[in-house]
């Protein structure tokens, strides 16, 4: 009963934050857009700074931006914010019934450090915390924060650092997912300590007719930038758990920064295409993104491996998977995170061992993804049976 309502609490979460995340997204990708298509018109209201004209839904939408406050808000000005909030919270409880709770299995490789669960979730909480202070306070907030093309490298070392040091900690999957925290947590944070604040500082200053500090807008525009840029890279680790070939790479911290590069070249170039810039101007930011994902195929890439496995047969496999894989991938599973057969991969006779190879090979035996945290201890000598196996069907 508690696996069963564990399953679904996950479900309810997991949907929840699905939907917050495609409303914060969706507006910081629409008020970029918005702000790269403002034009200088012969006509504007006092105080404008530039105007869009937008079609959507059958209907027409004239949009003003003011740089100051007109004289009169209305009292039912909208705030963007609780997208970007309830998306951390959101994903928070996530990672904590997906990962917190089920440690062991999701979030604990011993062969890469033996660490007791509670470490491993004060390890987690703590990089969280750390990525944080490290990019606000030693990155923005430091005079590497005047310089975009060098805080955009440092940002950059500080996302790849994390991921190399979270694959020497946690499990692939765990890895990939803690690199898309972070970066989630940093994104969250930018909404409720600067960007939010910020621009409540400078609504006030302009009711009570005081000038704003213009470096408040700067600060607020720096971060609303960064939380754009980082989200398709984000998108792509929070999924990542479902893809053996990223979780299961010996160097996955390195497909993280080929992932950057692809994700920030392609929202660099819808950016200023929204801006209007001519194609030839940008199109610079396509050639350097397909180079990225073409090193990131290449190095995913299935390789041969060398064994010295002589003939296997059914029964060599069938007692590999009893060992291993039956205690999940059952109609009943034995284990108790487990109600019913992940992926409904029923693993008990060789038709459907058979019938699954492909996904087997790719899990078990090319990227070490399965068991689950190694909880039943696999060696390499049984995966390169069982690949062995499969090599022969």
């Amino acid at each position: 009963m508690l696996a069963f309502a564990a399953e679904w609490l996950n479900i309810l979460i997991r949907w929840a934050h699905l939907v917050v995340g495609i409303g914060w997204i969706g507006a910081s990708f629409f008020f970029i857009a918005l702000d790269l298509s403002l034009r200088k018109r012969a006509e504007m209201n006092p105080g404008v700074y530039g105007t869009a004209w937008l079609v959507h839904g059958g209907g027409f939408y004239n949009v003003e931006k003011y740089l100051v406050a007109p004289a009169q808000l209305p009292e039912d000005l909208v705030w963007y914010k609780w997208e970007a909030y309830l998306t951390f919270v959101t994903g928070f409880l996530l990672m904590s019934v997906q990962y917190y709770f089920n440690a062991k299995s999701y979030l604990i490789d011993p062969a890469i450090l033996p660490l007791a669960p509670w470490q491993a979730i004060a390890i987690s909480i703590a990089s969280l915390l750390g990525g944080w202070l490290i990019y606000d306070l030693l990155l923005c907030k430091s005079p590497i924060g005047r310089n975009t093309p060098l805080l955009a490298v440092c940002v950059f070392v500080l996302i790849v650092g994390a991921a190399y040091l979270f694959t020497h900690v946690f499990s692939g999957r765990g890895a990939l997912i803690h690199v898309g925290a972070m970066v989630g947590t940093i994104m969250a944070a930018n909404v409720f300590r600067i960007i939010i604040p910020n621009q409540k500082k400078i609504t006030a200053a302009l009711m009570a007719g005081k000038a704003p500090d213009p470096a408040l807008g700067v600060m607020g525009k720096q971060r609303s930038v960064h939380n754009n840029y980082l989200t398709l890279p984000v998108l792509l680790m929070m999924v990542s758990n479902h893809y053996a070939l990223l979780t299961g790479h010996p160097q996955s911290w390195i497909l993280v920064a080929l992932i950057l590069v692809i994700g920030a070249m392609v929202r660099h170039f819808l950016n200023r295409h929204e801006a209007g810039d001519a194609f030839a101007k940008i199109v610079w930011t396509l050639p350097i993104a397909a180079i990225a994902l073409v090193a990131a195929l290449a190095m995913t890439a299935p390789k041969p491996r060398e064994t010295t496995v002589g003939e296997v047969t059914d029964l060599d496999v069938l007692r590999i998977t009893a060992t291993h894989c039956v205690m999940c991938h059952s109609a009943k599973p034995t284990h108790e995170g487990f109600t019913e057969p992940p992926k409904g991969l029923v693993l008990t006779d060789i038709e459907h061992i058979r019938q699954y190879a492909p996904l087997i090979k790719m899990q078990a035996v090319d990227s070490e993804t399965m068991p689950l945290g190694n909880e039943t201890g696999i060696t390499r000598e049984e995966r390169d049976v069982l690949g062995a196996w499969i090599a022969g069907q």
